[in-house]
């Protein structure tokens, strides 16, 4: 598929979205064709990361980037992708949850060495239980 021209490119994004959006018309030729084809895989193809989880991914990295675009983006796309309110307020908690306790680990230097032993030892006794 390399090197088609940008009408074929836009015809296609068209074909698949319904319309070309204003984000990939500004996109210059030479980027237009690996950047659909990224979208279209990432976005929209199946991966081994399910799309529905995929967009919850998402939802929660940009609540902590704040970027409007990709938060309304990825809310929509998981909830046409089958994610519950539920599900997607549960994202966003989880990261700010994690986004917390790396605050307070990184502020407070927390000697990472033994934050890995630490670790070993509570998978090992987690995994002993199971």
């Amino acid at each position: 598929m390399a090197g088609r021209n940008r009408g074929e490119i836009e015809s296609e994004i068209k074909e698949t979205l319904g319309l070309v959006p204003a984000f990939f018309a500004e996109i210059p030729d030479s980027l237009l064709e690996a950047e659909w084809e990224i979208f279209k895989t990432l976005e929209l193809g199946e991966t081994l990361i399910p799309n529905k989880y995929k967009e919850l991914i998402g939802l929660a990295i940009h609540s902590e980037t704040k970027c409007r675009y990709c938060t309304l983006f990825h809310t929509e796309a998981a909830k046409m992708f089958g994610a519950t309110d539920e599900e997607i307020q549960e994202a966003v908690h989880y990261a700010k949850n994690s986004l917390g306790w790396s605050a307070y680990l990184n502020g407070m230097r927390v000697d990472y060495d033994g934050f890995v032993q630490e670790l070993n030892q509570i998978k090992d006794y987690l995994s002993a239980k199971a």
